[in-house]
């Protein structure tokens, strides 16, 4: 009996010792999983488009990924700082978000960026206490969403009435022409026939801008040296105005900036805007395109700048308006495609008014980096 109770506990020993290293060799292998895991999630996390921070109890960062760096213009911040000095108007939102929960999404601007940031928040439980999940969304790509949508719309009610318009209107030009050509007319009756044809051009010109804005091509984008296309627009810029070449003066504060976006459009954004400032320009240089880097987010920028006295304060909110004008031929539609075309490109353009440069506007081009990520 003896015997067979050394044998039993042997026995039970053994399968005991077997469970054991099994259990062993699962947990290492678990372990190894969760840490793949672990370096996949984290992968992930760092290379989505959103920002995303997780915060904890005492709002010290535990977590920020390159997009949400990237948008708040802090391209050297680590995780473990507290929220109120990585970002302060962040920091802002979420103490307001705390107190009312019923608004989860707020629109801000960080400093220094000159992008407008959706931010998201959620509940996030730990140990510690109640933290928070921070999501940031470039608001570029819903405004764009916003925008096609609007296009659509414009490009149906364009269709439907550019027919409708036309042909009434090309009758009173051709009718205006005919009386104009009549010799019983006097010199009253004559400037109104004049009117007459100046206007029908005019409403003609406005049509032709809606068509294209509503027949807009989708953009093809290209990477490429900013300075190296620069120096061929200035060129053909001074050629096609007569212009001297001191006219016009290109400054490059840094000779590899690269852009991606559509290099048609591009031009015509440019052109658009270095038309209306040679109209206004009153020394020489008339022009200074100057293209850099801003620090803060790493995006490319190109700033159109001119010698003119610039834009009243009364106006210039209302520039980027459609079918605003202070002119009496103009459309009013020149900046508001320029824009719509920066837009579609994951750019901006803005107006910064009167600077140490001259009365400024300014192209932001989309990040060099974010772009190669949605790329690929």
């Amino acid at each position: 009996m003896l015997g067979a109770t050394f044998f039993a506990t042997a026995f039970l020993a053994h399968v005991l010792a077997e469970r054991v290293r099994r259990s062993e060799a699962l947990a290492q292998q678990r372990g190894v999983d969760l840490a793949n895991l672990s370096v996949l999630n984290e992968h992930i996390i760092q290379r989505m488009q959103s920002g995303i921070l997780a915060v904890d109890s005492e709002d010290r960062v535990r977590l920020i990924n390159g997009s949400a760096r990237l948008l708040l213009g802090i391209a050297g911040q680590r995780a473990g700082g507290l929220l109120r000095d990585v970002s302060p108007e962040l920091y802002g939102l979420l103490m307001k978000w705390r107190s009312d929960t019923s608004t989860a999404s707020h629109l801000f601007k960080p400093a220094g960026t000159g992008t407008d940031v959706i931010a998201s928040f959620a509940a996030l439980d730990q140990p510690t206490g109640p933290g928070a999940l921070v999501f940031l969304e470039d608001s570029s790509a819903m405004t764009e969403r916003a925008r096609r949508l609007k296009l659509a719309a414009l490009g149906r009610l364009t269709a439907s009435i550019a027919h409708e318009i036309r042909n009434p209107l090309g009758a009173i030009s051709h009718a205006g022409q005919l009386l104009a050509e009549s010799p019983e007319l006097d010199g009253p009756d004559q400037r109104l026939t004049q009117i007459i044809t100046e206007q029908s051009r005019r409403m003609n010109a406005i049509i032709e801008s809606v068509l294209q804005l509503s027949r807009r091509k989708l953009p093809e984008p290209d990477s490429f040296p900013l300075a190296d296309w620069l120096g061929p627009f200035a060129q053909d810029l001074i050629r096609d105005n007569g212009l001297d070449p001191q006219d016009i003066q290109v400054v490059v504060a840094n000779g590899d900036v690269r852009v991606r976006m559509d290099p048609v459009q591009l031009h015509q954004v440019l052109t658009n805007l270095c038309e209306n400032g040679l109209r206004y320009a009153r020394e020489r240089p008339c022009l200074t395109l100057r293209t850099a880097t801003i620090e803060a987010t790493g995006r490319p920028f190109l700033d159109i700048c001119d010698s003119g006295p610039g834009v009243p304060d009364e106006v210039a909110e209302s520039l980027f308006e459609p079918f605003f004008t202070t002119e009496k031929q103009g459309t009013g539609l020149g900046l508001y495609i320029a824009r719509e075309l920066c837009e579609i490109n994951h750019g901006s353009l803005s107006h910064l008014g009167r600077t140490e440069h001259g009365h400024c506007f300014r192209i932001t081009f989309a990040h060099p980096r974010r772009q190669r990520m949605m790329m690929s």
